[in-house]
């Protein structure tokens, strides 16, 4: 039974609270439209985002002004080598006076957890949070532990550093919502941070007042789920990630060959979800073709598994990706 569309007042109401996020957003944070962009779809769908940048480019400080502005607790974990799947779930204690074990939970057990540089942790520790990631849970002797709500993971990794770090696996990778890629801020953006670090705006005196409130985020996630979406566009969802996995008949034959895997389902699921959130964003209570074209390089980047000769060719996956959307017609 289809769910009953957004009403025009619910529609404002959206559109207030994502325009005070996004202020908030703005305040602190230089530039990165895409990067809000992609943390709010995050926020409104419950998917995690995977950040890839060289340092410098305020991934931690958006995370974190996201958080302050919808009051939601934040957890910044630094991933390195030693670090143990229990650093980030919790562990079981033993408390010699009361002769008992005492739970004490991770810093995963927040709304918004970042885990920066997630490539520098072993890949027993990635695989913690497979659980957590995918059921909204921890298990923790034995006992399963919910995590809050919302919950939203942000995860970065370093692109020109590769000594010391694990590969991301293909499943876990897959469990990303969207994967973004940061660029470097123009002449004028990079003034402006300078300018603003002098001005003291990312002092804790200057922390400004949350835009939003957790239930305003529930109210988002609602909405969002009661967008329209029309079954041609689901159809031209599907043909993308069709495409994809059959590359070879629809694209050419240079590019297909580059293709060793094609996308999951998972990438059907997200395109629906995320265009949905786009559309919100634009002020629409309905998806539109273009809604799903804009995220056709967030959503499959990570899921195209493209073989050594790609890598030989320095063929990047956009190329790839930008074929397959111009092979599949648009309703």
């Amino acid at each position: 039974m289809a769910a009953a569309r957004l009403e025009p007042a619910e529609l404002a109401r959206a559109q207030q609270t994502l325009a005070a996020i996004s202020r908030s957003f703005d305040a602190k944070v230089v530039g990165q439209a895409r990067l809000r962009e992609s943390l709010l779809i995050g926020l409104m769908t419950g998917g995690h985002i995977l950040l890839e940048s060289v340092p410098g480019l305020a991934k931690t400080t958006a995370a974190q002004t996201v958080a302050e502005a919808i009051s939601a607790d934040f957890r910044r974990i630094q991933c390195t080598p030693d670090l143990l799947p229990s650093d980030i779930v919790g562990t079981q204690l033993y408390d010699a006076a009361k002769g008992i074990f005492v739970t004490q939970l991770g810093p995963v057990h927040a709304n918004i957890v970042l885990l920066d540089e997630i490539n520098r942790s072993s890949a027993k520790t990635q695989s913690a949070m497979l659980e957590a990631m995918q059921e909204r849970q921890t298990s923790i002797g034995g006992m399963v532990h919910p995590l809050p709500a919302p919950f939203l993971v942000l995860a970065t990794q370093n692109p020109i550093e590769q000594e010391g770090t694990y590969l991301l696996p293909e499943a876990q990778m897959d469990r990303f919502m969207l994967k973004d890629v940061l660029d470097y801020p123009t002449p004028a953006e990079e003034a402006e941070i300078i300018r603003r670090i002098d001005a003291g705006v990312f002092t804790l005196e200057q922390k400004p007042a949350a835009a939003a409130s957790l239930d305003d985020v529930s109210e988002l996630q609602g909405a969002v789920r009661r967008v329209y979406i029309d079954p041609a566009i689901v159809r031209y969802i599907v043909g993308l990630a069709f495409v994809t996995r059959n590359a070879a008949e629809y694209i050419d034959a240079r590019l297909a060959g580059f293709i060793e895997f094609g996308a999951s389902p998972r990438a059907s699921i997200a395109f629906s979800q995320a265009a949905r959130a786009v559309a919100l964003l634009q002020g629409r209570d309905h998806v539109i073709p273009e809604d799903v074209k804009s995220l056709a390089h967030r959503v499959l980047r990570h899921r195209l598994i493209l073989g050594f000769e790609a890598v030989a060719e320095q063929v990047p996956v956009e190329t790839v990706i930008d074929a397959i959307v111009g092979a599949v017609q648009t309703p």
